[in-house]
């Protein structure tokens, strides 16, 4: 009798051992996944930081061009109030007022250089024609910035909305990422310059 019973044993702890193999295998299967989702997110995180640091390199180069154009004599004194107190207004504002303010200045790019007159006034006179051609290129780069920053945003938002990431707490302390909205259309006259 005691050698049916010790035959018998190990064929009963094979069935638990397949079950308890292929539940090490699920989990490591899931571990993984959450691993790679989580890497996934802080790449899209990475991304969104640096699509950030790039809109604000161009919404400053934005700013200290239209500034610099505003004090250069070259506009009429009421132009250059404008486009001044608006590139100054958008270089010294506070996070929380930054969208505004670099509408405002897209207002008042738009309002300064509405007619192509204008345009060639600036590049009429000395060094005109570079400071034109670099507000230019500075106006059209924005918009380029922005909707790269904002795509990032999109693609980390819409993973953080997955329950996965939201139970496991995948997305750590990082704040929900926020999209930049703000008018950046270029006034015609800067946008179809050629050679920009």
């Amino acid at each position: 009798m005691p050698g049916r019973a010790a035959r018998g044993a190990p064929v009963a702890c094979a069935p638990v051992t397949s079950t308890l193999i292929w539940i090490v295998v699920a989990l490591v299967a899931i571990g993984l996944y959450l691993s790679w989702t989580a890497g996934r997110l802080d790449r899209l995180h990475s991304r969104i930081d640096a699509a950030r640091a790039a809109l604000d390199a161009q919404l400053l180069r934005r700013a200290s061009v239209a500034q610099e154009l505003a004090t250069s004599g070259v506009l009429d004194p009421a132009a250059s109030m404008v486009l001044y107190e608006a590139a100054h207004a958008a270089r010294q504002a506070e996070e929380d007022n930054r969208e505004v303010a670099e509408s405002d200045l897209s207002q008042a790019l738009r309002a300064v250089f509405g007619e192509v007159q204008q345009v060639e006034a600036v590049q009429a006179v000395p060094g005109g024609e570079d400071a034109a051609r670099e507000l230019a290129q500075a106006v059209r780069r924005v918009p380029m910035a922005r909707r790269f920053h904002n795509d990032a945003v999109r693609a980390a938002r819409a993973l953080r909305r997955h329950r996965k990431v939201r139970w496991f707490r995948l997305a750590g302390h990082a704040p929900f990422p926020l999209a930049f909205e703000m008018d950046d259309e270029a006034p015609v006259a800067l946008a179809d310059r050629p050679g920009t």
